[in-house]
């Protein structure tokens, strides 16, 4: 079983190199590891965010272990020399078009959250985020209008098919959990979102054990705050995934807390913490290393199918916050690396 690992930017080599030793202390027969270069470091070195090594070795892996990119010194850049794209170009190269990001809160970081304790503590949904369609993969570009005045867009499309492919992987998730989705849109506003929720609706017909409710983006970005425990699962679109998802981190406790997997039809797929590259942190020694292990443990379990190493990955989190590790996003002075003894020492 090979594992590429991309560690990328700022913090994401720090990050993944505890979720390495991690992996490494479980023993696992045949895991092997192979690195490459992406973001803007790939870029400083090669002239890419995305080599074709690095490509090449994603598309020969069994699964992906990614860091993060960006890296200020590339801001200036065209757009499609700039870090970020090596996230966006695996995602389109290798059809990772799911993106599942569970959000629950570990009882210990309770007084962590944004929320009220018994707000928070109600926290436990996943996230389906469309990954290849919306503005992200739109035609984009810079124009000057008639009045001679400099205008930007972004064209946020979905077909039927793309809708309908991720709206199944909703669904089969809400089967697995307790049989409750919610699909976020903007379709009082947006022919787009009309289009995602009629096609939702379609494919309800082939779920009917599924309770299926419909939310405006603006009221979930609202309950999430006010009553977040009314959601199981949650299926919506690249842009508004992107934003919720990013919410809920803080809800239980740290964007430092939440990982992700995006994946292909046979689920392949990229592991990723969902926190940027920090690089105002980076080798300090102050980044919270548990999203990219606990990323490693979605791994092991949604593409490795070996989910009893896994359950051992997520027990060693929860042991090691109840014996007090804490980082500094968790108010607590653990080093990246202290984080990870703390792992090693609960599994």
């Amino acid at each position: 079983m090979l594992i590429a690992l991309l560690p990328g930017d700022g913090i994401g080599p720090e990050v993944i190199t505890q979720a390495r030793r991690v992996l490494d202390a479980l023993h696992i027969d045949g895991l092997v590891f192979e690195e490459a270069l992406v973001g803007g470091a790939a870029y400083k070195a090669t002239g890419h965010p995305l080599p074709a090594e690095a490509l090449a070795l994603a598309k020969r892996a069994d699964a992906i272990l990614f860091g993060a990119v960006g890296d200020p010194d590339c801001d200036a850049l065209e757009r499609h020399l700039r870090p970020e794209q090596a996230i966006l170009g695996l995602r389109k190269e290798l059809s990772l078009f799911a993106n599942l990001r569970p959000a629950t809160l570990f009882p210990e970081l309770a007084d962590a959250s944004a929320l009220r304790p018994e707000v928070a503590s109600q926290i436990d949904m996943v996230i389906v985020r469309e990954l290849n369609g919306d503005v992200y993969f739109g035609e984009k570009g810079m124009r000057m209008t008639a009045n001679g005045k400099r205008e930007g867009y972004d064209i946020m499309s979905y077909d039927e098919d793309e809708v309908r492919r991720i709206a199944r992987v909703g669904f089969e998730t809400a089967m697995a959990r307790g049989k409750k989705l919610c699909s976020v849109d903007k379709a009082n506003v947006l022919e787009t979102s009309q289009l995602w929720r009629d096609v939702v609706i379609e494919t309800h017909a082939d779920y009917p054990e599924v309770t299926l409710m419909h939310m405006y983006v603006d009221n979930c970005a609202m309950q999430l705050v006010r009553n977040p425990g009314q959601f199981d699962v949650i299926v919506t679109g690249n842009l508004f995934g992107d934003i919720l998802s990013d919410q809920a981190s803080m809800c239980v406790g740290s964007i430092g807390m939440l990982p992700s997997a995006s994946l292909d039809s046979d689920q392949k797929g990229l592991y990723e913490p969902i926190h940027g590259s920090a690089p105002d942190i980076a080798g300090q020694g102050k980044a919270n290393p548990l999203a990219t292990i606990l990323s490693a443990a979605m791994m092991l379990r949604y593409s490795l199918n070996l989910p009893e190493y896994a359950d051992r990955i997520e027990a060693a989190v929860a042991k090691a916050l109840a014996a007090g590790a804490r980082s500094p996003d968790l108010g607590g002075t653990c080093t990246t690396a202290e984080m990870g003894d703390a792992v090693l020492a609960a599994l």
